[in-house]
């Protein structure tokens, strides 16, 4: 395999990236063993030299050219297929697309990226039936004054970030030494900055310096791009740090829930706060409501609550939980559409949620609708099952709605992602979020044994299957992502692919499960970013098990959390390693992510948890005091505390506690 290698001086005008011995670099290149497949790729050895005779600054560029036909690109939690460049792009949320010729932004041919915003340090394309990639230490660091990869093996200084890269327009896959955010720096997507000129992420080399690196290169044979999920777990065992050892798991659900119970309860609402806020002022807490019935509160929060309570005996914390629950059930249904309102603001229920501005069609959101379905079964089955407490009147109201939804699919057994507000049919479908119909129409027929809709719920199955995870490009959960790839969505198929196995006995869901799994996983970080904005670099706060929301939202939230019982059940079956492995980085990530003490992470009490950690310089937005950036927001978020708090006390309780 040959490699082109290139470089950009800091003190060039022009952007470009030009033959090394205009740099005066020299680069000595071997490829020695491998046969470029998943356990033994080809192992590339690079020696670059600074030849001149003062020290030069700059980035260079290692690429690996492939024979181009039509490629879809991979770099974990940054660039999926092609980001959907094939789709319109006038949209208000800007995330990275790949588009050939000379597109608008924000598409562009070719992209580079610093390394932390990838999950996995490694970046792959699918074409032709080929897997072809790379990888390579995320990082360098000092060593006894070398500069050298890191490795989890090694100790020492930070030095500077590396970068992947990926073209359409050349056809490669490439790695930095020091990095570049071009064409384009996303914050957000809604903060997008032009490509800056290259300052501190400038790689430096002395006068007769040299640095050596290491690359795994791979060309091997795939139907998919599924494909890459056997090298990224071989790369996952390479890199893995564990998270740091905090909280237990019972400790954990306790402060997690105590916390949510005494500060973020809203008895006039019967609901949870969406952000509780210390007033300063006051001494008190400020909230800002925006309540919703899941997704972002509700039935997110309230469920997993009640799930703690019945595991820690808490009958006050039940109560609250329950009258939460009672509320969405005996008063959201809009009788027109017979599904349920979706927010709840002054008394009044309407689809109008926070999310509404962002949709493209207004109508009832499927995600909600569904996941809210969802949650009230959870709390129905842990009600039985610890309490032997029966609510069959939220079995009937959780009945009524998934015929309505079951209602709405269209002829290739999608559900749609919105609903009409006035009759309940669909009005728009190409998403993903409608998943979620289709878990909770499986929990629903595991749980009561109806199997009435069983043969088109394993059609709406195979539709999913074939036309969003096998492509790896799972799109449109988020209300608020304009359909960027994402890892919310997939939380859904898991969670009836589970059900549908454990009523068929069925190998064929085991298999589409891990491959599920694996794609949630190239969103969860596998080694422990060297964060550099407080209070995340401060307090020794963990990316490994943490997964970031999707590509146009580049920051780690704990919506993945509530998967824990799922990988326990795969492992449990499949006799999985990998997959309980990643179940004990989420859990053990879920553990160190909260205050185990007032003001650990610089905000807050006991129990509190936002839901954004900026692992990267993505949505670096929030400030202290003194106007400095804060990689968190500093505030308690029910919805992100219960994602956490339902993987501590489901299924993993029983395993892991007792």
């Amino acid at each position: 395999m040959e490699l082109i290698i290139t470089a950009r001086s800091k003190s060039q005008e022009s952007t470009e990236y030009t033959e090394l011995k205009e740099h005066q670099l020299e680069a000595y290149v071997t490829i020695t063993g491998g046969t470029g497949g998943v356990k033994n790729p080809y192992q590339a050895k690079v020696k670059i030299r600074n030849q001149g005779g003062s020290s030069w600054s700059g980035v260079i560029h290692v690429e690996l050219p492939f024979a181009k036909g039509n490629p879809r690109f991979f770099l974990p939690a940054f660039m999926y297929g092609r980001n959907r460049g094939e789709a319109p792009q006038n949209v208000p949320n800007e995330f990275p697309r790949l588009r050939e010729g000379n597109p608008a932004r924000p598409s562009s041919p070719w992209w580079m990226t610093r390394s932390d915003r990838l999950s996995h340090p490694a970046a792959f394309v699918f074409d032709s039936g080929k897997i072809y990639g790379l990888n390579s230490s995320p990082y360098f660091i000092r060593k006894n004054g070398i500069k050298q990869q890191w490795k989890p093996e090694l100790n020492g200084e930070f030095y500077q970030y590396g970068g992947f890269t990926c073209s359409l327009a050349k056809g490669t896959v490439g790695y930095t030494l020091g990095y570049e955010n071009a064409p384009l720096l996303f914050i957000k997507s809604r903060l997008v900055k032009e490509r800056a000129p290259l300052g501190e992420n400038c790689f430096e080399l002395a006068a007769a310096e040299s640095v050596e690196l290491t690359m795994d290169l791979y060309e091997y044979e795939s139907e998919s791009g599924l494909g890459i999920n056997p090298a990224l777990e071989e790369i996952y065992y390479r890199y893995h740090q564990g998270p740091r050892k905090a909280s237990d798991i019972k400790t954990a659900a306790a402060d997690l829930s105590k916390a949510i119970f005494e500060y973020a309860w809203l008895p006039e609402d019967r609901s949870y706060s969406a952000f509780v806020y210390e007033d300063k002022e006051t001494g008190g807490y400020r909230y800002h409501k925006i309540i919703s019935i899941s997704w972002t509160d509700g039935l997110t929060v309230a469920t997993p609550v009640l799930m703690a309570a019945l595991r820690l005996g808490d009958e006050s914390m039940r109560e609250q939980a329950l009258s939460c629950i009672e509320h969405i059930v005996e008063h959201s249904l809009n009788p027109a559409s017979g599904l349920p309102f979706e927010a709840y603001h002054d008394g009044k229920w309407s689809t109008r949620g926070w999310w509404f501005d962002g949709m493209r069609t207004p109508g009832h959101s499927a995600y909600l609708c569904a996941q809210a379905m969802f949650y009230i079964m959870k709390a129905y089955e842990f009600e039985k099952r610890l309490k032997n407490c029966l609510h069959e009147d939220w079995m009937i109201f959780v009945k009524k709605v998934l015929l309505q939804l079951e209602k709405t699919k269209n002829t290739d057994d999608e559900y749609p992602t919105i609903l009409s507000e006035r009759t309940g049919a669909g009005l728009e479908y190409d998403s993903f979020s409608g998943a979620w119909c289709m878990a909770a129409l499986a929990y629903c027929s595991w749980l009561t044994g109806d199997r009435t809709h069983f043969d088109s719920l394993k059609r709406s199955e195979r539709h999913y299957y074939q036309t969003y995870v096998k492509r790896m490009e799972c799109y449109g959960a988020p209300l608020d992502a304009d359909k960027a790839p994402d890892s919310e969505g997939i939380l859904a198929y898991i969670k009836a692919v589970r059900y549908l196995h454990a009523m068929t006995g069925d190998e064929l869901y085991l298999e589409h499960m891990r491959d599920a799994l694996c794609y949630e996983f190239t969103f969860k970080f596998c080694y422990n970013s060297p964060v550099k904005v407080p209070p995340l670099s401060t307090t020794g706060w963990s990316s490994c098990g943490g997964s970031v929301t999707s590509v146009a939202n580049p920051h780690i939230h704990p919506m993945s959390s509530n998967l824990v019982d799922e990988m326990l059940y795969f492992s449990e079956h499949a006799k999985d390693k990998y997959v309980r492995d990643r179940m004990m980085d989420t859990i053990g990530w879920g553990c160190q992510t909260y205050n185990r003490y007032d003001m650990e992470f610089d905000y807050g009490k006991k129990g509190w948890m936002s839901e954004r950690f900026c692992h990267s310089e993505g949505l670096v937005t929030e400030k202290y005091s003194d106007g400095t950036p804060a990689g968190t927001w500093f505030c308690l978020m029910p919805w992100a505390s219960g994602s956490v708090i339902e993987g501590l006390v489901g299924d993993c309780w029983d395993t892991l506690v007792k």
